[in-house]
């Protein structure tokens, strides 16, 4: 909790925002707490179907939340009976994986972490073959339930869950 804290006294308003944007997907760990209520306190990683299953509430669906509309559910979930005023706190601990194939040395699944460009992310994956195009490199991303292929610079942003597609030149 101290480190989220830490991040928003710090972080500009843009990046505030841009992390307020991002919808939790299967295979993201995130964490979850009560202020007050050790018993509460629950790492969970969102199942194949976008869920998690929480003390008193449930099985629910996550995917698609941002971290502070699924403090809001929780919070108004746990007012319903269950406690007075809870104070509920929502981190995310491990991003899902990201992914590079194709000519790369070293393809697969890799962790991710914030400020990922797609060149760091090759790096990551060994960096390119002898036989890699530099240009024309296509990400597949889930965009509103579905998925979007398009292609990315080197410069560009690299998000989790993203498919990187090294294709092979062909000069």
């Amino acid at each position: 909790m101290m480190s989220a804290f830490l991040v928003s006294a710090v972080a500009s308003a843009d990046q505030l925002m841009s992390l307020s944007r991002y919808e939790l997907g299967s295979g993201d760990k995130i964490g979850i707490s009560v202020f007050g209520e050790d018993d509460m306190e629950k790492e969970l990683i969102l199942t194949d179907a976008g869920t998690v299953s929480y003390p008193f509430l449930g099985e629910f669906r996550v995917k698609g939340m941002t971290v502070g509309q699924l403090e809001n559910h929780i919070t108004r979930q746990l007012k319903d009976g269950y406690f007075v005023d809870p104070r509920v706190s929502v981190s995310i601990l491990e991003y899902r994986k990201f992914f590079v194939s194709g000519e790369v040395k070293s393809p697969g699944g890799f962790s991710f972490e914030p400020g990922l460009t797609l060149e760091k992310a090759v790096a990551l994956a060994g960096g390119f073959t002898q036989r890699a195009s530099k240009k024309g490199i296509m990400v597949t991303r889930e965009e509103s339930g579905r998925a979007v292929e398009r292609e990315l610079a080197l410069n560009e942003s690299v998000l989790p869950g993203d498919i990187i597609t090294i294709n092979e030149s062909f000069f």
